[in-house]
């Protein structure tokens, strides 16, 4: 069979490119990731030591939760400048010409590299699944509380509110769904025509009936500025919990299946989703832009080394690469404001650039 015909018509030069790329890419992502992270840990660790009694074992908890943020904001960056450097190597070592000279096409040439970003894009997915989401969530709930102890379990809402009538509700932690929801460090603002009146703080609460139960509950007199100890009070009848549990979704502290779940509970109580939708559909997205990566930076590959062009090749694919994350930004952004529909507004940018990186690979070619 004709070398045209196949999708990779050499195993050796196959693993051989992959191999280069995929060391690259982790070793990129490994220095950005060592160097955004001390900068980023010498902005917040003032802030982590000031509540008393944190130390060295909270810097490290900080670095834990933050690193996984990272790596998934910068991968597709990591990605880029592996292709491009990973390119421009086999360029000037005329290793390019000299599979060109053997049959290959530009499209075989690079079908190494964009299989190797389909497996980095796969793993990308499954460490912001698993991961990043699980430590977003978390590190937001410890910043709630300026790196203090969390009161509810890890992982759970935090800093919700609430209307009920005329008063606000404030929840600090909320854990569980439905009837089973328990909310934490519960502060009541009463108000009479907009006027503040009074202020009920309890520790816990929990479903009564059609309303909820607050243990521990104080309340404070605005007018006279006494304190009365209330004990156990029945609060907010009426107030369903799908209004707390689904007063603050955070589509970045989901996962895949928890935001999906979130936004069919939404639509069922009648409340907008489009930014979750263009969220969900941008988790997806967002890992698959590893796969362009190759397309984007092929521009580097191809053209003749002495010609003195090289350099603005790579510049020129690094440019397009940074423009599609400038795009995808946004993009994003105008699917939050209600602007672009969800679906536009995750996978225009890359259908976009798709179309632009392949143009560019068939114009550029020599």
């Amino acid at each position: 069979m004709s070398s045209q015909m196949q999708f990779f018509p050499s195993r050796t030069i196959a693993w051989y490119m992959a191999k280069m790329f995929v060391i690259r890419t982790f070793a990129i992502m490994s220095g950005l990731v060592l160097i955004l992270q001390t900068l980023d840990l010498l902005a917040e660790s003032g802030r982590i030591l000031a509540f008393d009694g944190n130390g060295q074992a909270e810097v490290w908890r900080y670095v834990s939760l933050r690193t996984p943020q990272i790596i998934e904001q910068f991968l597709p960056f990591s990605v880029l400048l592996a292709t491009i450097i990973t390119l421009t190597t086999l360029n000037q070592n005329s290793e390019v010409i000299s599979m060109k000279a053997g049959g290959l096409s530009a499209h075989q040439i690079l079908a190494p590299l964009i299989l190797a970003s389909f497996a980095v894009a796969a793993i990308s997915f499954g460490f912001n699944d698993r991961i990043v989401a699980r430590a977003t969530a978390t590190l937001q709930q410890w910043e709630a509380v300026d790196f203090g102890p969390l009161p509810i379990d890890r992982g759970d809402r935090a800093n919700i509110w609430v209307r009920e009538r005329d008063n606000l509700i404030q929840v600090k932690q909320l854990r569980g769904r439905g009837d089973a929801a328990e909310l934490g460090g519960i502060t009541i603002y009463e108000r009479d025509g907009g006027v503040l009146r009074s202020v009920v703080t309890g520790s816990t609460g929990a479903r009564d009936g059609d309303g909820w139960r607050m243990e521990g509950a104080r309340r404070f007199d605005v007018q006279s500025g006494g304190v009365t100890e209330l004990g156990s009070v029945r609060f907010a009848p009426g107030v369903r919990p799908d209004q707390f549990t689904l007063a603050s979704v955070n589509a970045d502290g989901l996962s895949f299946g928890a935001l999906n779940a979130a936004i069919d509970d939404l639509e069922a109580a009648g409340r907008p989703t489009q930014a979750l939708k263009g969220a969900l559909w941008h988790k997806l997205s967002g890992p698959l832009s590893s796969i362009l990566m190759p397309l984007l930076g092929a521009v580097a590959a191809f053209g003749v080394a002495r010609s003195g062009k090289l350099f603005w090749r790579a510049v020129i694919g690094m440019g397009l690469g940074f423009a599609y994350f400038v795009a995808d930004n946004f993009a994003l952004a105008m699917g939050n404001l209600g602007a672009y529909p969800p679906f536009l507004a995750a996978w225009a940018p890359f259908l976009l650039f798709a179309m632009i990186g392949e143009a560019v690979l068939v114009r550029t070619e020599e």
